[in-house]
């Protein structure tokens, strides 16, 4: 699961910069869902080259931890070097940083490393879009962020359809269907983690920049991941160069999608960014498809009718009601 809805600002309609004009908005932002999209393949790509079986949980949570203290890094640098500045955390921002790592970093990629090797490029990304549909809901009835909007909760029916029926409609919810607790299971608690640090971050950028935020919590929740891996005994070997190339483009995936992210929030409508989260599940399920050979399942008639649903759903919610777009 791409890390993008942990990414609030409060947007900053300045003129005069590049970032503001709409085709570079447009183009970014697609950049970054094509990147976000590509977390699951890149995953499951990982595990093979670092020979990582899909019963090997310590080793799981080494690769996961290894991964986010270098988009932690990344995520520090890019924003430093935006900011002009060295991006340090006030030292009150300890305890939001810590709590953040907690949910957005240990508690969701410990379900999505553990969903992805146990399940589909294809189906982690369409039921990793629930989370999506989870946010806006946690941000009315659990955290009180956001006023009750029947077309945000109509975006959520919609979007939840489309997962289910994805899954063989309610029936596949009754029986048990093809679904497992280790694959899709795991999936459904990685979005719910996502959810509640969408929300959380929400909160705390109040009192700090979101960017110091989600930088220095990967590289906490990344160290914390790492370590317990190391103690339960997993292994993190480096069999080629393609080891280092993925465990690098899984970092900057994290970093890079997260900054741009970022900074289109911060120079346009923030309804205007978001409502393109849409084209993230579907990258999802097209570089699944390209590079994890899943056509068959990608392109079946249930897939595409679930994908349009899901996508129809995020359009729902985000646009032109100045939802906030809460960052895989």
């Amino acid at each position: 699961m791409s890390n993008k809805s942990s990414v609030v600002s409060n947007t900053e309609n300045k003129k005069g910069t590049i970032w503001s004009v709409t085709p570079v908005m447009v183009a970014t932002a697609i950049f970054c869902c094509i990147l976000w999209g590509s977390a699951s393949p890149a995953i499951k790509i990982a595990y093979s080259l670092f020979k990582i079986e899909a019963s090997d949980t310590a080793s799981r949570l080494m690769l996961a931890g290894a991964r986010f203290m270098l988009a932690g890094v990344m995520t520090i640098v890019l924003g430093s070097l935006l900011a002009k500045k060295t991006l340090v955390p006030q030292k009150e921002s300890f305890k939001y940083i810590v709590i953040l790592s907690l949910f957005q970093t240990i508690g969701q990629y410990y379900f999505f490393f553990m969903s992805l090797a146990n399940t589909s490029g294809v189906r982690g990304s369409i039921i990793n879009a629930s989370g999506n549909f989870l946010a806006p809901l946690f941000a009315i009835f659990l955290f009180r962020l956001e006023n009750f909007n029947i077309k945000k909760m109509i975006g959520c029916i919609v979007g939840f359809a489309g997962i289910i029926l994805f899954f063989g409609g309610s029936s596949a919810l009754s029986s048990g269907g093809q679904m497992t607790l280790a694959g899709e299971g795991a999936m459904l608690g990685a979005a719910f983690f996502y959810a509640i640090s969408g929300c959380s971050i929400k909160l705390f950028s109040k009192h700090e920049n979101p960017v110091v935020l989600s930088g220095y919590q990967f590289a906490l929740g990344g160290a914390v991941l790492f370590i317990i891996g190391l103690v339960m005994g997993g292994n993190l070997t480096f069999y080629s160069t393609g080891c280092y190339l993925n465990l690098l483009y899984m970092g900057f995936i994290s970093a890079g999608a997260y900054t741009l992210w970022g900074v289109l929030l911060k120079y346009n409508p923030v309804s205007k960014v978001s409502v393109l989260g849409f084209v993230n599940p579907i990258m999802g399920v097209l570089l699944s498809a390209l590079f994890l050979g899943e056509s068959t399942e990608a392109f079946s008639i249930t897939s595409v009718l679930a994908l349009l649903l899901v996508s129809a759903g995020i359009i729902i919610v985000n646009a032109k009601f100045g939802v906030e777009h809460l960052e895989k």
